[in-house]
């Protein structure tokens, strides 16, 4: 098997239709000149199919590295910085990866992303199983690193509902750290039960706020490929989605220009 583990395959009904070239497509039909590509962790942190992407595209993708939480302090500096000079821009620290009881910002944790700050290096954090549980270890990294940009992913998993709303306070608190940035991505994943495409209650409830306390110029776009595909107008209906929200120079930023900014170009 290609994937790291038994426990790990992608949802099937996926697995032929998520490759680079399937990515290709789906972006040059929503008019998507480059991606992000983060770490699936169906490979978990064997990241040669997502290099081998970039190697065969590198106009059109980069490269977010998974942090491997099991690595001593050292050999995962030196991994980080091994990945970086290949060509990864980002990292993404998966706290469930963490061993129990550990925290992002113990000193493993804490080595790793003090060292992104200093090579310039975003780590964008995934709260899948919400923002509340991992708050406190968000801010401590932020405190102890003020230097590394931090990126929330996926709205920061803020879902419609109360306790998504007492989340999205946690998210909205952390506006006034200017290394703090949020990806407008996965819609579907904060919808609770009360939003479906288009996701109008996901534009007013979460990204008019996100846009009036951060500003277009810390937000960005991202797709939740090819998870995206499951749902209703997929792809492109979450693109064209976002990209109707705001409009000018804020839409720039958001559909490409703080993506840019944080990554480097992407030249087509």
């Amino acid at each position: 098997s290609p994937y790291a583990s038994p426990d790990q395959p992608p949802p099937p009904q996926l697995q032929n239709v998520a490759s680079p070239e399937a990515l290709l497509e789906r972006m040059s039909e929503a008019g998507v000149d480059g991606a992000l590509i983060v770490q699936p962790i169906n490979h978990k942190f064997d990241h040669s199919y997502v290099s081998n992407a970039m190697k065969q595209y590198p106009d059109k993708f980069k490269g977010m590295l998974l942090h491997d939480p099991s690595l001593p302090s050292k050999l995962a500096v030196e991994r980080l910085e091994e990945l970086v000079l290949a060509g990864f821009v980002g990292v993404r620290f998966n706290p469930y990866l963490w061993p129990e009881g550990e925290l992002m910002s113990d000193s493993c944790g804490l080595e790793v992303y003090k060292r992104c700050g200093e090579l310039k290096v975003p780590v964008g954090v995934m709260c899948f199983k919400g923002l509340g549980l991992h708050i406190d270890d968000i801010l401590a990294l932020i405190d102890k690193s003020p230097d590394t940009i931090l990126i929330m992913d996926h709205l920061g998993f803020c879902a419609l509902n109360e306790d998504g709303d007492a989340a999205f306070e946690q998210l909205l608190g952390l506006a006034k750290y200017p290394n703090v940035y949020v990806k407008v991505s996965a819609l579907f994943r904060n919808t609770g039960d009360v939003d479906s495409f288009p996701y109008d209650k996901v534009k007013t409830k979460r990204f008019e706020p996100l846009l009036d306390a951060f500003g277009a110029d810390r937000l960005m776009m991202g797709s939740d490929f090819p998870f995206v595909l499951e749902t209703e107008n997929a792809y492109k209906g979450a693109v064209d989605t976002v990209r109707s929200w705001c409009e000018g120079s804020d839409r720039d930023a958001v559909m490409g220009g703080t993506a840019e900014r944080l990554f480097g170009s992407w030249k087509s």
